[in-house]
């Protein structure tokens, strides 16, 4: 019996966008991020002025999740966390989670925010572990279904930083 291989996490870049797509539009038919979307979300990602911080995680040359975190000042915001279902409950959420918590802590953040559908009970309880808080809702947020999102927020608690995970990514330089 093999054992199971552990999903590589690494930089997220434009040649990764059509395999994340498919997995977007897997995960999220009705709300799919478009191609423009992530060109937009990537070309921002890179060089002196980057303000985005988006990971990939791949199994061999499967794309089987990734995340993304914008900044703007010190307020950090969780723009997206997809997990292949074949991998849900296997920690690679938390993986990727932990990873944006660092960004958010290398970009100076003081606090991150996010939205989660309020159907999403799972993703909730995985940000609640991480110490984020519900401090509101958005009606409508999630279209053309029109479910409400639960606004989350997470405050620094220390100089150190949000994530205290030793997980490592590949290919994180910070140079354009």
């Amino acid at each position: 019996m093999t054992a199971p291989v552990t999903p590589v996490l690494r930089e997220m870049r434009w040649w990764d966008i059509d395999p994340v797509l498919e997995l977007e539009k897997n995960l999220f038919p009705e709300d799919a991020w478009s191609r423009g979307m992530f060109w937009s979300e990537l070309a921002h990602s890179r060089g002196p002025e980057a303000s985005r911080r988006y990971l990939l995680a791949v199994e061999g040359e499967r794309v089987v999740g990734y995340a993304g975190l914008a900044v703007q000042g010190d307020l950090g915001d969780i723009q997206t966390i997809a997990v292949a279902r074949d991998h849900w409950g296997t920690g690679l959420g938390r993986r990727l989670l932990t990873e944006l918590l660092q960004a958010a802590t290398a970009f100076e953040c003081a606090e991150v925010m996010l939205e989660v559908r309020v159907d999403n009970v799972r993703a909730q309880k995985l940000y609640e572990r991480f110490g984020f808080e519900p401090i509101g809702f958005r009606r409508g947020y999630y279209q053309p279904g029109n479910v409400d999102a639960l606004v989350m927020r997470l405050t620094t608690a220390s100089d150190s930083g949000f994530a205290a995970d030793s997980t490592s990514v590949q290919g994180t330089e910070s140079n354009g």
